[in-house]
């Protein structure tokens, strides 16, 4: 009885190790569900006043060479743009962002993704995402917003 008891507890915990894999896993099975879990990360931790490009957390999300790049020019205070990279806004509403977060279905072009975002529910901002696979993951390689050229 004992045995049995203890080979049913371990296939549980198998299982339910599987289920909280196969759970981590879907926020990068596409396109919009990594672009989606990006930016709760991303609003999360800068609502705690830590700038997310320089937390380790950020290669989950953002390829390696994306990530190097944008830390090297912060490094250098030579970030693109006047507004923040991933947002392409100076300031936004928190909270606001945080429970409004809409990804668009994804574009594919051969290998690249296109992600669009729309934030907030008031003063909508959007954004493109572009994400390219890595081994299992979707990342991305850069952000550009929807404003008109000036």
């Amino acid at each position: 009885m004992k045995k049995l008891l203890t080979l049913a507890v371990s296939v549980l915990l198998l299982v339910g190790g599987l289920l909280f894999q196969q759970a981590a896993f879907a926020d990068s099975a596409t396109p919009d569900s990594s672009t989606k879990a990006f930016y709760a990360w991303y609003i999360k931790l800068e609502s705690k006043d830590i700038y997310p490009l320089l937390d380790k957390g950020i290669y989950v999300y953002v390829t390696k060479a994306t990530a190097e790049g944008l830390r090297n020019a912060y490094r250098h205070n030579r970030l693109p743009g006047d507004a923040d990279y991933f947002t392409k806004v100076q300031d936004y509403d928190e909270h606001d962002w945080s429970n409004k977060i809409e990804t668009h279905q994804a574009i594919m072009l051969g290998d690249v993704a296109v992600v669009p975002v729309t934030f907030g529910s008031k003063d909508k901002i959007s954004v493109l995402v572009f994400l390219r696979k890595q081994g299992d993951r979707w990342k991305i390689t850069k952000v550009d917003d929807t404003l008109d050229y000036q």
